[in-house]
């Protein structure tokens, strides 16, 4: 009986150290458990916003950009834009786009617009007219002192109602380059790729004033004979030309003419346009042309045949 009780003491005993141990570890299970689900709660609670690293897009910007794709394909020449970010506060903004159904037709040369940056944020509030107000709101993704890309949304408001808006996403080329005083004068030549919209194989004249306006000249029977239009305008913003003019006469409309100077130099003019077909494909055209002395009065339109396209 004692040897009974003796055994039954050592049992209990193993029963309660084998019981005490199972009661430390479920505890230690328990509070290894509390502290990863404490954790995961955690986390959770104080999840963190990812950062957006700052472009540094108020110093970068600085200078002439234009367009150069839309939404992943290429700017057609007739629909690009100059931006000539004089300061972080200030743009000078140039396009030409003929009417289209929805959006009037824009002629604008140098239009001084305000500019707010907010780290990656670059609004344009631009005033075309005293009605019109333009809103161009720009998200910057990626910038270099080569080219920045921009997701945009660009809203147009006359008199307080909107008329047009719309979203996309734009990369925009730098253009070192400034042609607005070079092309000054006279210049003489013709298209030399096999497709242009207004182009021909006859040599033309166009002399570029400093007021903005330009005269055109064909040659007929042997003479250049200036063209006799209601009006006839043109700007360069940077290497971008653009060009309007309308023929006198009743029942006559506005035509317009885009090119990309490609260089001036030593008298000699490059030009370069991208195209699009109506069914859509595009094409580039190219023309080329040379300085020529703009004629005295006593001289007349009766030119030499050697000054031509060469």
């Amino acid at each position: 009986m004692l040897t009974s009780c003796r055994a039954c003491s050592r049992s209990t005993k193993r029963a309660s150290s084998l019981c005490a141990r199972s009661i430390a570890a479920f505890a230690a299970i328990l509070i290894c458990g509390a502290s990863v689900f404490t954790s995961c709660s955690s986390n959770e609670d104080n999840s963190v916003v990812p950062v957006e690293p700052d472009l540094n897009v108020a110093e970068k910007i600085i200078g002439r950009w234009m367009i150069a794709e839309r939404n992943g394909q290429p700017e057609t020449t007739n629909q690009k834009q100059v931006f000539n970010f004089t300061s972080a506060t200030k743009v000078f903004v140039s396009l030409s786009i003929a009417a289209k159904p929805g959006m009037p037709s824009s002629w604008v040369d140098n239009l001084e617009s305000e500019v707010a940056i907010n780290g990656n944020m670059v609004t344009i509030t631009g005033h075309p007219d005293e009605v019109t107000t333009i809103l161009d709101e720009n998200k910057i993704t990626n910038i270099n002192d080569n080219e920045f890309t921009t997701k945009r949304k660009l809203t147009m408001t006359k008199n307080g109602e909107v008329t047009f808006s719309a979203e996309m996403t734009l990369r925009f080329v730098k253009v070192n380059a400034d042609y607005s005083a070079e092309i000054f004068g006279m210049w003489e030549g013709r298209m030399t790729s096999e497709q242009s919209k207004y182009g021909d194989v006859e040599d033309h004249r166009w002399e570029y004033m400093t007021d903005d306006t330009f005269n055109f000249f064909r040659k007929v029977d042997g003479l250049w004979q200036l063209s006799d239009d209601d009006y006839a305008d043109y700007f360069v913003a940077g290497n971008l030309l653009c060009t309007r003019w309308k023929n006198a006469g009743e029942g006559q409309e506005e035509r317009r003419e885009w090119w990309e100077i490609e260089s001036i130099e030593d008298g000699v003019m490059k030009w370069k346009a991208l195209r699009q077909k109506e069914d859509g494909t595009t094409y580039t055209a190219t023309f080329e042309m040379k300085k020529v002395d703009v004629p005295t009065e006593t001289e007349g339109n009766d030119l030499s045949d050697d000054i031509g396209f060469w």
